[in-house]
């Protein structure tokens, strides 16, 4: 269960950091205005993902990503509240309110599930 988790993990955080070099412009619009130097933190984040993804996927590293991923998750989470709280799409497409009030309690099962992923 634990190497389904990790590669589950692992695939997803490396699309989603991908996606932050290929859809920038995107994550950007996420981060509260008064934020500065909003695509400098999206690459920054984006290399995390990918570096989280990356060790996961090649089984290395895992009890460091663990450890490291809930921190990361909440740190992110601002940024998905603004979402929500304004309404705005994600990468052009807009998601119902439903929806983008849902990814909320989802990203705390995501800090949860990542815990079970230390040896």
């Amino acid at each position: 269960m634990k190497q389904i988790l990790r590669l589950l993990y692992g695939a997803g955080f490396l699309a989603a950091g991908i996606l932050h070099f290929t859809r920038t412009a995107g994550f950007q619009t996420i981060i509260p205005r008064q934020i500065p130097f909003k695509k400098e933190i999206v690459w920054i984040t984006g290399v995390m993902e990918i570096l989280f993804g990356g060790l996961l996927l090649i089984n290395k590293g895992v009890n460091f990503v663990a450890r490291l991923l809930p921190s990361f998750l909440t740190a992110v989470f601002p940024a998905n509240l603004y979402m929500a709280a304004k309404n705005l799409p994600l990468n052009g497409k807009q998601l119902p309110k439903p929806l983008l009030w849902g990814r909320l309690p989802l990203q705390w099962a995501l800090i949860k599930g990542a815990k079970k992923l230390e040896r």
